[in-house]
């Protein structure tokens, strides 16, 4: 007797088509297309793909801006059955060379029209693997004259259905491994706690090749709602214009969005419509968390935190922000997380820990890196189960709710002491007029490693004494920067992390007044 057959990543989109086939699905770059219409776009790519070579398992590259192709590519590869690899458009040529090579991908999706001797040329000659480059001439002339024909089922749950490439602050990227179960449930879970509904209209500013930007395409597609897709928040204000027309109701951003949000006068644009703003990639300073709850005052904020070898792990219920507006939550629903200490025992409330994940989104590993997968994917409670150890230290109260501290790799050891970075930064971003915060450590040949603080300050003029008697006045000694920098903006990787290796790094010195 057979079973159901497993849910795939693809049936997202194909439930939705054959559930609500003439219902708004993409609104992008003035394109307004139907789950019907997305779904035979994807068929006939995924059929092109087929008859250029690409096979089951195979590694499809997409470096796409957010665009229609980017959406209709990702569905298509896995209708080939193939895994595809979402590269951020903006990555140079060099490490597009390595990410492809690495995974050694057959194919590759580009909207590059640098011509005949521009990156694809480059890309056939560096990367042996590849096969074919579907370049924009190619999209169209596919949706004109393929037949939309679906392609055989070929996958089961186990098989991948992405590689998503960490951001690579230290050391080379590496592949996360995400199956079809992994991302299914994954999907599933983090809907079930935003409650979801086929009228949610989702705005995405974010690149899909951060897995934050690629799931809210996944989860609305799953649940049916409409997705508002935008290139970046580059252009605050058309963005703003574009929630008040499309209605959206569902805004997930990351804490450089909501900072600038909270500059801007909101009054000329109509934001009713708007259910939830979700956070990610770094936690809310509990500043910006009051200042968002003031300008929108009956939505629900849910910060949260996760990592790409878990896709998401803690979420805080937003009834919960009046009592615990510091904390990133409890565990996201039908996972379990605990802290352990240096020596592998469970730790209790009000002790500092490595956060540990269990779950059925614990991806996979990382591609052909074994001693890597072997480090941060380990033995689990039950024989045969891995868990996911976070490299991130956490802080569990009475309740059970949690608190980031900050990296292992990024605690400061000065004097002796240990200084974690997201203290420091939860102090200066006390001070009026600093909008964004930093702590590393750098090499002192007295204390082993100094703090150093570096700032963004919009419209106060504040100088580096001002910061350090601030500190002062609020922390321990040891915890005082010796050293403060103020920049324009701070630099961060494509899926908005502070690169703090840079600061770490830049000029040693209490700077000049800010203003």
């Amino acid at each position: 007797m057979s079973g159901a057959a497993s849910l795939l990543v693809q049936d997202f989109l194909q439930r939705s088509a054959e559930r609500l086939p003439d219902k708004l699905a993409l609104v992008c770059a003035g394109r307004r297309l139907t789950y019907g219409q997305i779904d035979q776009m994807a068929d006939q790519l995924a059929s092109a793909l087929i008859a250029r070579g690409v096979a089951r398992g195979d590694r499809v590259g997409l470096y796409l801006a957010n665009t229609v192709e980017a959406v209709v590519g990702i569905f298509a590869v896995l209708k080939a059955g193939a895994v595809f690899v979402p590269i951020n458009r903006t990555t140079k040529a060099e490490k597009l060379s390595y990410i492809l090579n690495n995974c050694r991908a057959v194919a590759l999706l580009t909207d590059d029209r640098s011509g005949a001797e521009g990156l694809p040329a480059r890309l056939t000659a560096e990367v042996p693997s590849l096969r074919a480059i579907v370049l924009p001439g190619d999209f169209d002339a596919i949706q004109e004259t393929s037949v939309a024909t679906r392609p055989p089922r070929v996958n089961i749950d186990l098989d991948l259905a992405c590689l998503i490439y960490t951001s690579g602050t230290t050391g080379e990227p590496k592949g996360v491994m995400s199956d079809h179960a992994n991302v299914v449930f994954a999907a599933g879970s983090i809907i079930q706690y935003l409650r979801n509904v086929e009228s949610d209209v989702v705005l995405d500013v974010l690149p899909l090749s951060f897995d934050y930007g690629l799931y809210q395409v996944l989860m609305t597609f799953a649940f049916g709602g409409t997705l508002v897709l935008e290139p970046s928040f580059a252009y605050p204000g058309e963005v703003l214009k574009t929630m008040e027309r499309e209605r959206v109701t569902g805004f997930p951003g990351v804490p450089t969005i909501f900072a600038m949000l909270a500059r801007m006068d909101l009054a000329p644009y109509d934001l009713s419509s708007l259910r939830y703003i979700t956070n990610t990639a770094a936690a809310l300073p509990v500043g910006h968390i009051e200042e968002l709850r003031r300008r929108f005052p009956g939505v629900a904020l849910y910060s949260m935190y996760g990592l790409t070898e878990t896709k998401r792990t803690l979420y805080l219920p937003p009834e919960m922000l009046d009592t615990k507006p510091a904390s990133v939550g409890i565990a996201i629903p039908g996972t379990e997380v605990w802290l352990e200490d240096e020596a592998g025992a469970r730790l209790g409330p009000g002790h500092v820990g490595e956060l540990i994940v269990r779950g059925r989104h614990v991806m996979r590993g990382y591609w052909e890196a074994p001693e890597a997968t072997a480090a941060r994917f380990r033995p689990g409670p039950l024989p045969g189960e891995r868990v996911c150890h976070t490299g991130d230290l956490f802080r569990m109260d009475d309740d059970g709710y949690l608190y980031f501290v900050g990296r292992k790799d990024d605690i400061i050891k000065s004097r002796g002491e240990k200084v974690a970075p997201k203290e420091v930064e939860s102090v200066l971003y006390r001070l009026p007029g600093v909008v964004e915060a930093a702590v590393v450590g750098v090499p002192d040949p007295i204390l082993g490693q100094a703090v150093k603080a570096v700032l963004v300050v919009r419209g106060v003029t504040l100088t580096a004494a001002e910061v350090l008697a601030h500190c002062r006045r609020h922390l321990e000694d040891f915890m005082v920067p010796k050293f403060v920098e103020f920049t324009d903006a701070l630099p961060r990787t494509s899926s908005g992390k502070v690169r703090t290796s840079e600061l770490a790094h830049g000029p040693q010195c209490a700077a000049s007044p800010a203003s």
